[in-house]
């Protein structure tokens, strides 16, 4: 996909104030319009040709002969990811976004008022989905959508499908993400992603005290000793034992001492292992976590695409922070995404403070 940072300045600004028309019009953009727009001596033919060379790019397409420029699904998606300015919500917009809710409310209360506020200001159709208590997942995958961001697509057991866009934790590859699929897939049995944690976390803190006893018996025998920091900061926990390299010495010596050449070999085998599973761990809290506004334009929602439409969601949260559930609107393609974002936004934030959730300054 084409990014921002590939497209000279001239035609970024060419091309925002081309979905910006189309936006606040739905009509085409052609090369004349856009003149006094940019403010700068360009004439047509150069605005026509920068117009162009955004439409090879697959961002732009002209709807019939002669006519001006319309963004494609694909630029709207660049527009909206990368220059689209949101916009702030009024003091009354705030209020009349969920009068009635508090604290201490049923779920099913609190997201039928949110819901039912934000289809009045947003003037578009908005959904709802409540959770099922400890939904059991049947499949996970993680799926790159960009150099930043994983897809995890969870099916649970009724076959529904649950997209959850999520950070790329650093150092993780392609392979390791195949690679914690398949380990996961081979031990979902029915269960949630909390239940796949905390199993993996068992898991690791006892190869963590096989590795400790194996590694204390290569030292007593003088065969090796702990040396260097490698070091895994990102990962967020105290990896005592990752952050250690084990040097070897005394080679010589290994050949007459059987026992103490497996031993090492079982340690490099555990180092490998917690390495792969704290890479799992570092995944599963990001599928757990992954929140924010999503907004799905045209086809990249298989079932509103038919409509030209797009979707806007967040995650609303209980009072563990955990994402419960989802709300937001079902917009036509063309809309005001600036002030839609911040009114999703804005109810899913309502919703789980209702559930419990202090906010953080």
């Amino acid at each position: 996909m084409t990014q921002l940072s590939g497209l000279s300045d001239r035609a970024r600004q060419i091309f925002r104030l081309i979905v910006e028309g189309y936006l606040e019009t739905g009509d085409p953009v052609g090369s004349k319009a856009l003149v006094n727009g940019l403010g700068e001596s360009l004439s047509s033919a150069s605005i026509r040709s920068t117009m162009a060379e955004l439409e090879n790019l697959g961002l732009l397409y002209a709807p019939h002969v002669s006519a001006g420029r319309l963004p494609t699904e694909q630029g709207l998606r660049l527009f909206v990811d990368g220059l689209l300015q949101v916009g702030e919500l009024s003091s009354d917009e705030r209020a009349d976004l969920a009068p009635a809710l508090a604290a201490g409310q049923e779920l099913g209360d609190v997201v039928t008022q949110a819901v039912e506020s934000l289809t009045g200001l947003s003037q578009c159709a908005s959904l709802v989905v409540v959770p099922n208590q400890a939904e059991a997942i049947k499949h996970i995958e993680f799926v790159p959508v960009s150099r930043q961001q994983l897809l995890v697509v969870l099916v649970d057991g009724s076959d529904r499908v649950e997209n959850r866009l999520v950070n790329w934790p650093e150092g993780i590859t392609h392979a390791n993400l195949v690679a914690a699929g398949n380990y996961l897939n081979a031990r979902l049995k029915g269960r949630s992603l909390d239940d796949l944690r905390t199993s993996t976390e068992q898991e690791i803190k006892r190869a963590e005290a096989e590795l400790d006893a194996l590694s204390a018996r290569v030292i007593e025998a003088g065969l090796a000793e702990w040396g260097g920091v490698r070091g895994t900061p990102e990962l967020g926990r105290n990896d005592a034992i990752l952050d250690k390299t084990l040097i070897v010495r005394g080679q010589a010596n290994l050949l007459n001492n059987l026992a103490a050449s497996e031993d090492l070999e079982r340690i490099r085998i555990l180092f490998d292992d917690l390495e792969r599973k704290k890479d799992i761990i570092g995944l599963l809290s990001n599928a757990e976590e992954g929140s924010g506004v999503r907004i799905f334009i045209g086809s990249e929602n298989k079932l509103f695409s038919l409509s030209g439409s797009s979707l806007i969601v967040s995650g609303y949260r209980d009072k563990e922070r955990k994402v419960v559930g989802v709300l937001g609107v079902i917009a036509p393609t063309r809309s005001n995404y600036a002030r839609l974002i911040p009114l999703v936004d804005h109810t899913a934030r309502l919703v789980s403070r209702a559930l419990g959730v202090v906010e953080k300054d």
